[in-house]
């Protein structure tokens, strides 16, 4: 009998990157285990101590998780197999007996913050925030009395034994969450006609319209970016990454030959893989890009290359 597979994912027990694992099929079966940290979870996927890790990578309100971005334009490679994107809503969860008035310290995780400033200008205006690893390392160290108060999902206060005094808090509605399975580079899933790659590049120098010149890449061959944000790589002031969601997949010939194109023009590239889409919508691709125009195109140039003409001329 095959050893059981082991998923680890941001803990302690009781994140929504918990929820969010427990979505996937693979979870069904397999040994879920918390990590301490996101670079903890991606760094037990590169030891082989677990087969994939599930991450959260941006948010709605409060964009990137820098740290999850940073680690993947890091260390050695991990792809992105999956993605989900989970709606959040917060609880604010407490001791027994405590009450509103009785908050004078909060905690949760630094993304958390973002998505209930306003509330707690309004609610708590004088407590002092610290923040946590993660919302349910919150309630953890609200449980063992580090703080009075933190803001984790509703399902983490049974985790703990803390109660929830305030529930649905979030200060702009429908807040989500995207979170991604990392696994060690392989063989990426077939193309499903509705998918997203993932990339990084570093620019070969910093000059005019070097940034232009890799965003052109995807331009001339319509391929819609999704997200594009530069991170400083700690080589000095001024030096950056760019971290790439596009539409489409690597096997699609217009992102397949911008990738190429990025491969000619950077410094470095870095494939993090094409995965299908969480909402599972297909992106629009104009005629004059689509895989049929260019196979078209290639076997006109075929016949120009070896006599036999172009069959559009009059």
């Amino acid at each position: 009998m095959p050893a059981q597979a082991r998923y680890t994912y941001l803990g302690p027990e009781g994140t929504f990157s918990e929820v969010a694992l427990q979505t996937l099929p693979e979870a069904a079966s397999a040994e879920l285990v918390p990590s301490a940290s996101v670079t903890a979870a991606l760094n037990a996927v590169r030891s082989g101590d677990a087969a994939g890790a599930l991450v959260p990578i941006e948010n709605s309100v409060e964009g990137a998780v820098t740290t999850t971005l940073d680690e993947l334009a890091t260390g050695h490679p991990l792809m992105i197999y999956r993605e989900v994107l989970l709606p959040i809503s917060f609880a604010l969860l407490v001791r027994p007996g405590t009450t509103l008035e009785d908050v004078k310290t909060v905690t949760g995780h630094p993304v958390a913050q973002a998505q209930v400033r306003r509330w707690l200008a309004t609610h708590l205006p004088h407590a002092e925030w610290e923040s946590a690893a993660s919302n349910a390392e919150g309630a953890r160290l609200v449980r063992d009395g580090r703080f009075d108060c933190a803001f984790a999902g509703e399902f983490a206060g049974r985790l703990y034994g803390l109660e929830a005094l305030v529930t649905d808090i979030n200060d702009a509605a429908d807040a989500t969450t995207r979170f991604v399975l990392l696994r060690r580079p392989g063989h990426i899933a077939a193309p499903t006609r509705a998918d997203k790659t993932s990339a990084v590049a570093w620019l070969t120098e910093n000059h005019p319209g070097a940034l232009l010149e890799l965003l052109q890449e995807w331009a001339v061959r319509g391929v819609n970016l999704m997200r594009i944000e530069s991170r400083p790589t700690g080589e000095g002031l001024g030096q950056y990454c760019f971290s790439i969601d596009a539409e489409g997949h690597a096997s699609d010939r217009r992102v397949g030959e911008a990738l190429m194109g990025l491969y000619r023009i950077c410094l470095k590239v870095r494939f993090l893989g094409s995965y299908p889409r969480a909402d599972g919508v297909a992106g629009s691709v104009r005629s004059q890009v689509s895989d049929h125009e260019f196979r078209v195109a290639a076997d006109w140039l075929s016949r120009c290359l070896d006599g036999r003409g172009d069959d559009r001329e009059p």
